[in-house]
């Protein structure tokens, strides 16, 4: 079974609204089996326009980081972030098909 993701691209204009968001998510991505592939970190926008921070989590399928999205805890931490960020999210299925040969 694919995994799911959650892609999010952040410019943060609050820093104190958005650390008191990152304190708070972590129990509701722990209870959803979330695991950071990408938090932060350096990057080069090779395309496109590009936002300060990108963060790729990864949970077990789909449905379980849709799930975490939608469930009320998530939405009582989102609204901690509200005013401090600009921010894109996507929720995308994983591909485990056939990949490309030599």
């Amino acid at each position: 079974m694919a995994k799911g993701y959650w892609i999010a691209r952040v410019d943060v204009h609050n820093m104190d609204g958005y650390k008191e968001y990152v304190a708070q998510n972590g129990a509701v991505f722990h209870k959803y089996g979330a695991k950071f592939l990408v938090r932060g970190g350096t990057f080069e926008a090779v395309e496109g326009k590009a936002r300060a921070r990108n963060i790729v989590l990864e949970f077990k399928d789909h449905a379980t980081a849709l799930a975490c999205y939608r469930s009320p805890e998530y939405a009582k931490a989102k609204a901690l972030r509200a005013g401090a960020v600009d921010i894109d999210i996507i929720v995308i299925e994983g591909y485990d098909g056939p990949q490309p040969t030599d």
